[in-house]
Protein backbone atom coordinates (compact mmCIF):
# COMPACT_ATOMS: atom_id res chain seq x y z
CA UNK A 1 0.00 0.00 0.00
CA UNK A 2 2.85 2.30 0.94
CA UNK A 3 4.63 1.52 -2.37
CA UNK A 4 1.42 2.23 -4.26
CA UNK A 5 1.14 5.67 -2.66
CA UNK A 6 4.77 6.39 -3.48
CA UNK A 7 4.29 5.36 -7.12
CA UNK A 8 1.10 7.43 -7.33
CA UNK A 9 2.90 10.45 -5.90
CA UNK A 10 5.73 10.02 -8.38
CA UNK A 11 3.25 9.82 -11.26
CA UNK A 12 1.52 12.98 -10.03
CA UNK A 13 4.84 14.81 -9.80
CA UNK A 14 5.87 13.62 -13.24
CA UNK A 15 2.49 14.63 -14.68
CA UNK A 16 2.74 18.02 -13.04
CA UNK A 17 6.26 18.43 -14.38
CA UNK A 18 5.13 17.41 -17.84
CA UNK A 19 2.19 19.80 -17.65
CA UNK A 20 4.46 22.58 -16.45
CA UNK A 21 6.93 21.83 -19.21
CA UNK A 22 4.18 21.95 -21.86
CA UNK A 23 2.66 25.10 -20.37
CA UNK A 24 6.05 26.81 -20.18
CA UNK A 25 6.95 26.02 -23.75
CA UNK A 26 3.37 26.26 -25.10
CA UNK A 27 3.92 29.75 -26.45
CA UNK A 28 7.46 30.78 -27.26
CA UNK A 29 6.55 33.05 -30.18
CA UNK A 30 6.32 36.80 -29.73
CA UNK A 31 3.23 38.72 -30.93
CA UNK A 32 3.12 39.57 -34.63
CA UNK A 33 3.00 43.30 -35.48
CA UNK A 34 1.82 45.13 -38.63
CA UNK A 35 1.46 48.89 -39.11
CA UNK A 36 -0.41 50.67 -41.92
CA UNK A 37 1.03 52.81 -43.42
CA UNK A 38 4.47 51.39 -42.84
CA UNK A 39 6.67 53.89 -44.70
CA UNK A 40 6.77 57.12 -46.68
CA UNK A 41 5.26 60.51 -46.00
CA UNK A 42 2.74 61.00 -43.21
CA UNK A 43 0.67 63.87 -41.87
CA UNK A 44 -0.42 64.61 -38.33
CA UNK A 45 -4.09 63.78 -38.95
CA UNK A 46 -3.72 60.71 -41.15
CA UNK A 47 -4.64 57.61 -39.09
CA UNK A 48 -2.30 54.70 -38.42
CA UNK A 49 -3.74 51.21 -37.99
CA UNK A 50 -1.76 48.81 -35.79
CA UNK A 51 -2.56 45.10 -36.00
CA UNK A 52 -1.26 42.85 -33.18
CA UNK A 53 -1.82 39.08 -33.14
CA UNK A 54 -0.97 36.41 -30.58
CA UNK A 55 -3.20 33.40 -31.31
CA UNK A 56 -2.05 31.13 -28.43
CA UNK A 57 -1.95 32.97 -25.08
CA UNK A 58 -3.17 36.40 -26.18
CA UNK A 59 -1.85 39.95 -25.81
CA UNK A 60 -0.96 41.34 -22.38
CA UNK A 61 0.10 44.90 -23.19
CA UNK A 62 0.93 47.22 -26.12
CA UNK A 63 2.78 50.52 -26.14
CA UNK A 64 3.42 52.90 -29.05
CA UNK A 65 6.03 55.66 -28.86
CA UNK A 66 6.90 58.29 -31.48
CA UNK A 67 10.31 59.94 -31.40
CA UNK A 68 12.08 62.70 -33.27
CA UNK A 69 15.58 63.65 -32.21
CA UNK A 70 15.65 63.85 -28.41
CA UNK A 71 11.86 64.13 -28.14
CA UNK A 72 9.68 61.06 -27.46
CA UNK A 73 5.92 60.90 -26.92
CA UNK A 74 3.70 58.02 -25.89
CA UNK A 75 0.88 57.60 -28.39
CA UNK A 76 -0.72 54.43 -26.97
CA UNK A 77 -0.51 52.31 -23.84
CA UNK A 78 -3.09 49.51 -23.70
CA UNK A 79 -3.50 46.65 -21.21
CA UNK A 80 -7.15 45.70 -21.76
CA UNK A 81 -8.41 44.10 -24.96
CA UNK A 82 -11.83 43.08 -26.24
CA UNK A 83 -10.12 40.35 -28.24
CA UNK A 84 -6.68 39.55 -26.77
CA UNK A 85 -5.85 37.21 -29.65
CA UNK A 86 -6.16 39.90 -32.34
CA UNK A 87 -6.21 43.60 -31.59
CA UNK A 88 -6.64 46.43 -34.11
CA UNK A 89 -5.78 49.90 -32.82
CA UNK A 90 -5.85 53.35 -34.44
CA UNK A 91 -3.79 56.40 -33.55
CA UNK A 92 -2.44 59.58 -35.15
CA UNK A 93 0.08 62.35 -34.52
CA UNK A 94 -2.42 65.20 -34.14
CA UNK A 95 -1.23 66.08 -30.61
CA UNK A 96 2.44 65.19 -31.00
CA UNK A 97 3.83 68.64 -31.75
CA UNK A 98 6.58 67.23 -33.95
CA UNK A 99 8.21 69.29 -36.71
CA UNK A 100 8.51 68.31 -40.35
CA UNK A 101 11.25 65.77 -40.93
CA UNK A 102 12.28 62.22 -40.10
CA UNK A 103 10.29 60.46 -37.38
CA UNK A 104 10.31 56.99 -35.82
CA UNK A 105 7.38 55.02 -34.42
CA UNK A 106 8.26 52.19 -32.03
CA UNK A 107 5.80 49.47 -31.00
CA UNK A 108 6.28 47.09 -28.10
CA UNK A 109 3.86 44.21 -27.53
CA UNK A 110 4.02 41.47 -24.87
CA UNK A 111 1.88 38.33 -24.66
CA UNK A 112 0.46 36.42 -21.66
CA UNK A 113 2.81 33.44 -21.99
CA UNK A 114 4.69 32.21 -18.86
CA UNK A 115 7.75 31.64 -21.02
CA UNK A 116 10.91 33.61 -20.24
CA UNK A 117 10.51 33.14 -16.47
CA UNK A 118 6.95 34.43 -16.55
CA UNK A 119 7.79 37.62 -18.44
CA UNK A 120 6.22 36.37 -21.66
CA UNK A 121 7.31 36.99 -25.25
CA UNK A 122 7.91 40.55 -26.40
CA UNK A 123 8.03 42.04 -29.90
CA UNK A 124 9.72 45.37 -30.52
CA UNK A 125 9.54 46.93 -33.98
CA UNK A 126 10.34 50.34 -35.42
CA UNK A 127 9.12 52.17 -38.53
CA UNK A 128 10.64 55.34 -40.00
CA UNK A 129 8.59 58.05 -41.73
CA UNK A 130 8.91 61.56 -43.15
CA UNK A 131 6.51 63.90 -41.37
CA UNK A 132 4.87 66.56 -43.57
CA UNK A 133 2.38 68.92 -41.93
CA UNK A 134 2.06 71.47 -44.74
CA UNK A 135 -0.96 71.44 -47.03
CA UNK A 136 -0.35 71.43 -50.79
CA UNK A 137 -0.68 74.80 -52.54
CA UNK A 138 -2.86 74.90 -55.66
CA UNK A 139 -2.43 77.52 -58.38
CA UNK A 140 -5.23 77.69 -60.97
CA UNK A 141 -3.85 78.54 -64.41
CA UNK A 142 -7.13 78.82 -66.34
CA UNK A 143 -9.49 81.73 -65.80
CA UNK A 144 -12.85 81.18 -67.46
CA UNK A 145 -14.88 78.07 -66.60
CA UNK A 146 -18.32 78.25 -68.19
CA UNK A 147 -20.45 75.14 -67.94
CA UNK A 148 -24.02 74.26 -68.89
CA UNK A 149 -26.18 71.80 -67.03
CA UNK A 150 -25.43 68.42 -68.57
CA UNK A 151 -22.26 69.82 -70.12
CA UNK A 152 -18.50 69.86 -69.68
CA UNK A 153 -15.64 72.23 -69.02
CA UNK A 154 -11.98 71.87 -68.09
CA UNK A 155 -9.62 73.40 -65.55
CA UNK A 156 -5.82 73.59 -65.55
CA UNK A 157 -3.77 74.01 -62.37
CA UNK A 158 -0.46 73.26 -60.70
CA UNK A 159 0.36 71.86 -57.25
CA UNK A 160 3.62 72.68 -55.46
CA UNK A 161 4.34 69.07 -54.41
CA UNK A 162 3.58 65.50 -55.46
CA UNK A 163 -0.02 64.51 -54.73
CA UNK A 164 -1.84 61.24 -54.23
CA UNK A 165 -5.12 62.77 -55.45
CA UNK A 166 -6.30 65.97 -57.10
CA UNK A 167 -9.24 67.09 -59.17
CA UNK A 168 -12.79 68.39 -59.00
CA UNK A 169 -15.36 67.10 -56.51
CA UNK A 170 -18.99 67.60 -57.53
CA UNK A 171 -21.30 66.27 -54.85
CA UNK A 172 -20.85 62.46 -55.04
CA UNK A 173 -18.72 62.55 -58.21
CA UNK A 174 -14.94 62.98 -58.35
CA UNK A 175 -13.21 63.98 -61.58
CA UNK A 176 -9.44 63.35 -61.34
CA UNK A 177 -6.86 65.77 -62.66
CA UNK A 178 -4.13 64.26 -64.83
CA UNK A 179 -0.59 65.60 -64.71
CA UNK A 180 0.78 66.58 -68.10
CA UNK A 181 4.42 66.54 -69.28
CA UNK A 182 4.68 70.25 -68.38
CA UNK A 183 3.92 69.41 -64.74
CA UNK A 184 0.50 71.10 -64.85
CA UNK A 185 -2.72 69.18 -64.26
CA UNK A 186 -5.64 68.96 -66.70
CA UNK A 187 -9.09 68.05 -65.42
CA UNK A 188 -12.30 67.64 -67.43
CA UNK A 189 -15.38 67.83 -65.24
CA UNK A 190 -19.12 67.70 -65.77
CA UNK A 191 -22.23 69.44 -64.51
CA UNK A 192 -24.33 66.25 -64.11
CA UNK A 193 -27.74 66.67 -65.70
CA UNK A 194 -29.56 65.40 -62.59
CA UNK A 195 -28.14 68.12 -60.29
CA UNK A 196 -29.82 71.45 -59.62
CA UNK A 197 -27.93 74.75 -59.69
CA UNK A 198 -27.89 74.74 -55.90
CA UNK A 199 -26.41 71.23 -55.82
CA UNK A 200 -23.69 71.97 -58.37
CA UNK A 201 -20.83 73.38 -56.30
CA UNK A 202 -17.55 72.13 -57.80
CA UNK A 203 -14.56 72.09 -55.46
CA UNK A 204 -10.93 71.83 -56.58
CA UNK A 205 -9.04 69.66 -54.11
CA UNK A 206 -5.53 68.23 -53.75
CA UNK A 207 -4.20 65.69 -51.23
CA UNK A 208 -0.46 65.20 -50.86
CA UNK A 209 1.30 61.92 -50.14
CA UNK A 210 1.24 62.66 -46.41
CA UNK A 211 -2.56 62.96 -46.43
CA UNK A 212 -2.73 66.76 -46.12
CA UNK A 213 -5.60 68.21 -48.16
CA UNK A 214 -6.35 71.70 -49.46
CA UNK A 215 -8.85 73.44 -51.72
CA UNK A 216 -8.20 75.82 -54.57
CA UNK A 217 -10.67 78.56 -55.41
CA UNK A 218 -11.65 79.26 -59.01
CA UNK A 219 -14.27 81.20 -60.92
CA UNK A 220 -17.03 79.32 -62.73
CA UNK A 221 -20.26 80.32 -64.42
CA UNK A 222 -23.21 77.96 -64.81
CA UNK A 223 -25.79 77.96 -67.56
CA UNK A 224 -29.07 76.36 -66.54
CA UNK A 225 -30.62 74.14 -69.17
CA UNK A 226 -34.03 72.54 -69.39
CA UNK A 227 -34.59 69.17 -70.99
CA UNK A 228 -37.38 67.82 -73.15
CA UNK A 229 -40.00 65.28 -72.13
CA UNK A 230 -40.90 62.31 -74.28
CA UNK A 231 -43.22 59.28 -74.25
CA UNK A 232 -41.99 55.84 -75.30
CA UNK A 233 -44.71 53.33 -76.10
CA UNK A 234 -43.99 49.64 -75.49
CA UNK A 235 -46.05 47.48 -77.86
CA UNK A 236 -46.06 43.73 -77.31
CA UNK A 237 -44.38 43.10 -80.66
CA UNK A 238 -41.40 45.19 -79.49
CA UNK A 239 -41.17 43.37 -76.14
CA UNK A 240 -41.45 39.96 -77.79
CA UNK A 241 -38.72 40.84 -80.27
CA UNK A 242 -36.28 42.42 -77.81
CA UNK A 243 -36.55 40.59 -74.51
CA UNK A 244 -35.20 37.14 -75.53
CA UNK A 245 -31.66 38.60 -75.61
CA UNK A 246 -31.98 39.39 -71.89
CA UNK A 247 -33.41 36.07 -70.68
CA UNK A 248 -30.09 35.04 -69.11
CA UNK A 249 -29.92 38.32 -67.19
CA UNK A 250 -33.39 37.97 -65.69
CA UNK A 251 -34.52 34.33 -66.02
CA UNK A 252 -37.20 34.59 -63.32
CA UNK A 253 -39.23 37.34 -65.01
CA UNK A 254 -42.79 36.12 -65.46
CA UNK A 255 -43.69 38.35 -68.43
CA UNK A 256 -41.81 40.19 -71.14
CA UNK A 257 -42.93 43.51 -69.65
CA UNK A 258 -41.53 42.51 -66.26
CA UNK A 259 -38.24 41.56 -67.92
CA UNK A 260 -38.17 44.85 -69.83
CA UNK A 261 -38.65 46.87 -66.64
CA UNK A 262 -35.82 44.95 -64.94
CA UNK A 263 -33.56 45.64 -67.92
CA UNK A 264 -34.57 49.29 -68.11
CA UNK A 265 -34.00 49.84 -64.40
CA UNK A 266 -31.45 47.41 -62.98
CA UNK A 267 -29.32 46.63 -66.04
CA UNK A 268 -29.25 50.32 -66.98
CA UNK A 269 -27.82 51.13 -63.52
CA UNK A 270 -25.16 48.41 -63.89
CA UNK A 271 -24.16 49.70 -67.32
CA UNK A 272 -23.72 53.23 -66.00
CA UNK A 273 -21.70 51.94 -63.04
CA UNK A 274 -19.44 50.10 -65.48
CA UNK A 275 -18.93 53.34 -67.41
CA UNK A 276 -17.81 55.07 -64.21
CA UNK A 277 -15.21 52.34 -63.69
CA UNK A 278 -14.01 52.64 -67.29
CA UNK A 279 -13.85 56.41 -66.88
CA UNK A 280 -11.15 56.06 -64.24
CA UNK A 281 -9.08 53.67 -66.38
CA UNK A 282 -8.00 56.27 -68.89
CA UNK A 283 -4.90 57.49 -70.68
CA UNK A 284 -3.38 60.47 -68.86
CA UNK A 285 -2.83 62.74 -71.86
CA UNK A 286 -5.31 63.94 -74.53
CA UNK A 287 -5.30 61.70 -77.61
CA UNK A 288 -7.59 63.83 -79.77
CA UNK A 289 -7.60 67.13 -81.66
CA UNK A 290 -10.33 69.36 -83.12
CA UNK A 291 -14.07 68.98 -83.06
CA UNK A 292 -15.64 65.53 -82.79
CA UNK A 293 -17.28 63.97 -85.84
CA UNK A 294 -20.98 63.30 -86.09
CA UNK A 295 -22.48 60.31 -87.93
CA UNK A 296 -22.62 61.61 -91.55
CA UNK A 297 -26.00 62.46 -93.10
CA UNK A 298 -27.88 61.46 -89.97
CA UNK A 299 -30.96 63.03 -88.43
CA UNK A 300 -31.24 63.74 -84.72
CA UNK A 301 -33.86 61.66 -82.97
CA UNK A 302 -33.78 61.42 -79.17
CA UNK A 303 -31.72 64.15 -77.50
CA UNK A 304 -29.45 64.17 -74.50
CA UNK A 305 -31.34 64.62 -71.23
CA UNK A 306 -34.79 63.70 -72.58
CA UNK A 307 -37.04 62.79 -69.66
CA UNK A 308 -38.85 59.69 -70.85
CA UNK A 309 -42.13 58.18 -69.76
CA UNK A 310 -42.49 54.51 -70.76
CA UNK A 311 -46.07 53.53 -71.50
CA UNK A 312 -47.59 50.06 -71.87
CA UNK A 313 -51.22 49.71 -72.96
CA UNK A 314 -51.88 53.40 -72.13
CA UNK A 315 -50.43 52.99 -68.62
CA UNK A 316 -47.22 54.69 -67.41
CA UNK A 317 -44.88 51.92 -66.23
CA UNK A 318 -41.44 53.56 -65.95
CA UNK A 319 -39.42 56.81 -66.06
CA UNK A 320 -35.82 57.14 -67.26
CA UNK A 321 -33.49 59.76 -68.73
CA UNK A 322 -31.90 59.40 -72.17
CA UNK A 323 -28.19 60.17 -71.82
CA UNK A 324 -26.93 60.35 -75.39
CA UNK A 325 -28.11 61.36 -78.85
CA UNK A 326 -29.84 58.99 -81.27
CA UNK A 327 -28.77 59.48 -84.87
CA UNK A 328 -30.73 57.86 -87.72
CA UNK A 329 -29.20 57.32 -91.14
CA UNK A 330 -29.46 54.51 -93.68
CA UNK A 331 -29.62 50.93 -92.41
CA UNK A 332 -26.19 49.54 -91.42
CA UNK A 333 -24.53 52.92 -91.98
CA UNK A 334 -20.77 53.17 -91.51
CA UNK A 335 -19.84 54.60 -88.09
CA UNK A 336 -16.66 56.75 -87.91
CA UNK A 337 -14.60 57.27 -84.76
CA UNK A 338 -15.58 60.73 -83.55
CA UNK A 339 -11.96 61.46 -82.70
CA UNK A 340 -8.63 59.74 -82.12
CA UNK A 341 -8.11 57.46 -79.16
CA UNK A 342 -7.83 53.91 -77.87
CA UNK A 343 -10.59 51.28 -77.98
CA UNK A 344 -11.33 50.25 -74.37
CA UNK A 345 -14.46 48.14 -74.93
CA UNK A 346 -16.08 46.14 -77.72
CA UNK A 347 -18.99 43.75 -77.37
CA UNK A 348 -22.46 43.43 -75.88
CA UNK A 349 -23.09 46.13 -73.26
CA UNK A 350 -26.52 45.60 -71.74
CA UNK A 351 -29.15 48.13 -72.78
CA UNK A 352 -26.75 49.48 -75.42
CA UNK A 353 -26.44 46.18 -77.28
CA UNK A 354 -23.29 45.73 -79.35
CA UNK A 355 -21.08 48.66 -78.40
CA UNK A 356 -17.69 50.30 -78.96
CA UNK A 357 -16.14 52.67 -76.40
CA UNK A 358 -13.15 54.90 -77.23
CA UNK A 359 -10.89 56.52 -74.62
CA UNK A 360 -9.68 59.95 -75.76
CA UNK A 361 -7.60 60.57 -72.63
CA UNK A 362 -8.05 62.31 -69.27
CA UNK A 363 -11.38 60.56 -68.64
CA UNK A 364 -13.02 61.69 -71.92
CA UNK A 365 -14.72 58.78 -73.73
CA UNK A 366 -17.22 58.26 -76.55
CA UNK A 367 -19.74 55.41 -76.78
CA UNK A 368 -21.25 53.96 -79.98
CA UNK A 369 -24.25 51.71 -79.30
CA UNK A 370 -26.88 49.43 -80.93
CA UNK A 371 -24.36 48.34 -83.57
CA UNK A 372 -24.92 45.57 -86.08
CA UNK A 373 -21.21 45.03 -86.82
CA UNK A 374 -18.00 45.92 -84.95
CA UNK A 375 -14.79 46.34 -86.93
CA UNK A 376 -12.26 47.03 -84.15
CA UNK A 377 -10.90 45.22 -81.10
CA UNK A 378 -10.25 46.29 -77.54
CA UNK A 379 -6.75 47.76 -77.36
CA UNK A 380 -6.73 49.11 -80.94
CA UNK A 381 -5.70 52.70 -81.58
CA UNK A 382 -7.95 54.61 -83.99
CA UNK A 383 -7.75 57.95 -85.73
CA UNK A 384 -10.50 60.50 -86.20
CA UNK A 385 -12.77 59.31 -89.01
CA UNK A 386 -11.69 55.65 -89.03
CA UNK A 387 -14.68 53.35 -89.63
CA UNK A 388 -15.17 51.31 -86.47
CA UNK A 389 -18.63 49.75 -86.91
CA UNK A 390 -22.03 49.82 -88.61
CA UNK A 391 -25.33 50.98 -87.15
CA UNK A 392 -27.93 48.46 -86.04
CA UNK A 393 -30.78 47.75 -83.63
CA UNK A 394 -29.17 45.62 -80.89
CA UNK A 395 -29.93 46.15 -77.19
CA UNK A 396 -33.06 48.17 -76.46
CA UNK A 397 -33.11 49.91 -79.84
CA UNK A 398 -36.50 50.01 -81.54
CA UNK A 399 -34.96 50.43 -84.99
CA UNK A 400 -31.65 50.86 -86.82
CA UNK A 401 -29.78 53.89 -85.49
CA UNK A 402 -26.64 54.98 -83.60
CA UNK A 403 -26.83 55.92 -79.95
CA UNK A 404 -23.84 58.25 -79.51
CA UNK A 405 -22.70 59.09 -76.00
CA UNK A 406 -19.94 61.22 -74.51
CA UNK A 407 -18.67 60.59 -70.99
CA UNK A 408 -16.39 62.57 -68.70
CA UNK A 409 -15.01 60.57 -65.78
CA UNK A 410 -17.75 58.04 -66.47
CA UNK A 411 -20.52 60.68 -66.23
CA UNK A 412 -22.64 61.20 -69.38
CA UNK A 413 -22.52 64.70 -70.90
CA UNK A 414 -24.15 66.43 -73.87
CA UNK A 415 -22.44 65.35 -77.14
CA UNK A 416 -23.60 68.45 -79.02
CA UNK A 417 -20.88 70.54 -77.34
CA UNK A 418 -18.17 68.26 -78.70
CA UNK A 419 -19.46 68.65 -82.28
CA UNK A 420 -19.05 72.43 -82.01
CA UNK A 421 -15.59 73.68 -83.08
CA UNK A 422 -16.20 77.11 -81.58
CA UNK A 423 -17.24 75.68 -78.22
CA UNK A 424 -14.12 73.48 -78.13
CA UNK A 425 -11.89 76.45 -78.98
CA UNK A 426 -13.38 78.71 -76.30
CA UNK A 427 -13.95 76.21 -73.50
CA UNK A 428 -11.51 73.34 -73.97
CA UNK A 429 -8.60 74.19 -76.28
CA UNK A 430 -7.48 77.13 -74.14
CA UNK A 431 -7.16 74.76 -71.16
CA UNK A 432 -5.23 72.23 -73.26
CA UNK A 433 -2.78 74.95 -74.33
CA UNK A 434 -2.25 76.02 -70.71
CA UNK A 435 -1.68 72.42 -69.66
CA UNK A 436 0.98 72.05 -72.36
CA UNK A 437 2.83 75.23 -71.35
CA UNK A 438 2.34 74.88 -67.59
CA UNK A 439 2.00 78.69 -67.35
CA UNK A 440 -0.91 80.83 -66.18
CA UNK A 441 -3.13 82.64 -68.67
CA UNK A 442 -2.10 86.22 -69.53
Amino acid sequence: MKKFLIYTLILIVLAAAAFGFVAYFKDTDAPKLALTPDKGYIGTEAPFVLEVQDPITGIKEISVVASQGDKSISLLSVTSFADPLHSSLEFDLSKSGFKNGSLTISVTATDRSIYNMGKGNTSIKQWKFDLDTEKPRILVLSRQHNIARGGTTAITYTVNEPVSKSGIQVKGHFFPGYQQPSGAYLCFFAYPQDLTEEEFQPALIATDKAGNSSRGSFYYHTINKKFRHDVINLPDRFLNAKMPQFEDDFPDAKTQLERYLLVNRELRVKNRARMRVLGQQTLHTPQWAGRFLRLPNAANRARFGDRRIYRYHDKDVDHQTHLGIDLASIRNAKVPAANSGKIVFTGFFGIYGDTVIIDHGCGLMTLYAHLSQIGVNTGDTVNRGDIIARTGATGLAGGDHLHFGVFVGGIPVDPIEWWDARWIKNNIQTKLDLAKSGKAAD
